[in-house]
């Protein structure tokens, strides 16, 4: 039973996870939301539903606010302990007794002054995207490692775009708007690398793989109707990818389909 944890749960992409993972009763699905308070029908419909109940648990986690976060690792800490599902390996041949977590995928992001080009970067607005597109990530891992409940081979996939490749944007795809978004989509490339080595170094986790994933232009709030790809086709192709890691792909930055995207 594999046990996932999923930021920005409520819509989009995240929401889709959610949806296509919750089809398997053998899946623990930690759906994380900004805030417990607002209205997620959509979410709370597939968590209630006969073919998921009792194992999408909807929790709150703010990926801007650092306190949100230790708060959510100590709230996974108590549910996993507390789940009593028999043990069992994963598809991967993970040991997964409902107190370990086996991927983490890193969704929630934010996207401010879309408008904007580097010569017009609203100073707030880019602390602010890094503080939720890179540090959320980042301090997301960490606490969950100090809460011991990291799986020894986990998998974590850092959503992060094509607009984030330096390659990309020097051959002029993308334009040069999304400014502050680009920049923190950087930023959380060159943090998945570290990652990468810093969970098998320090963290102790032998057999970790951490990946950048590029989920394509997709029909969501942030990616628009003009997008090229539905929610559903971009999420099955994360998913397979994802489910296909193995330990030699550790820092990788993959497309949604499987390609290799240019750092």
């Amino acid at each position: 039973m594999p046990t996932y944890v999923i930021t920005g749960a409520n819509r989009g992409i995240g929401l889709e996870f959610i949806r296509q993972l919750s089809q398997s009763p053998d899946n623990t699905i930690l759906a994380l939301v900004r805030s417990t308070s607002k209205d997620h029908s959509a979410l709370k419909s597939l968590a209630s539903s006969s073919s998921s109940n009792s194992h999408v648990h909807i929790l709150e986690c703010d990926t801007s606010s650092l306190s949100s976060i230790r708060d959510f690792a100590k709230s996974a800490r108590s549910l996993l302990s507390s789940l009593s599902s028999p043990s069992s390996l994963s598809s991967l041949s993970f040991e997964s007794d409902g107190k370990k977590i086996d991927y983490i995928i890193n969704n929630a992001a934010i996207n401010l002054s879309p408008q904007n080009s580097s010569l017009q970067l609203a100073p707030d607005d880019l602390l602010t995207s890094i503080k939720t597109n890179v540090l959320g990530p980042a301090k997301l891992v960490e606490f969950l490692l100090q809460q011991e409940l990291l799986s020894e081979n986990v998998r974590v996939q850092n959503m992060s775009s094509g607009l984030g490749s330096l390659q990309r944007t020097v051959e002029g795809e993308g334009g040069r708007q999304c400014a502050g978004y680009s920049i923190s989509k950087a930023a959380l490339n060159m943090l998945s690398l570290h990652l990468a080595g810093d969970l098998r170094r320090e963290g102790g986790l032998k057999g970790a793989v951490v990946v950048v994933m590029d989920p394509g232009w997709v029909r969501t709030d942030m990616g628009g109707q003009g997008a090229v790809l539905s929610p559903e086709e971009s999420v099955r192709g994360q998913l397979k990818v994802l489910h296909g890691l193995e330990r030699e792909d550790n820092g990788g930055f993959f497309g949604w389909e499987g390609g290799r995207v240019p750092w």
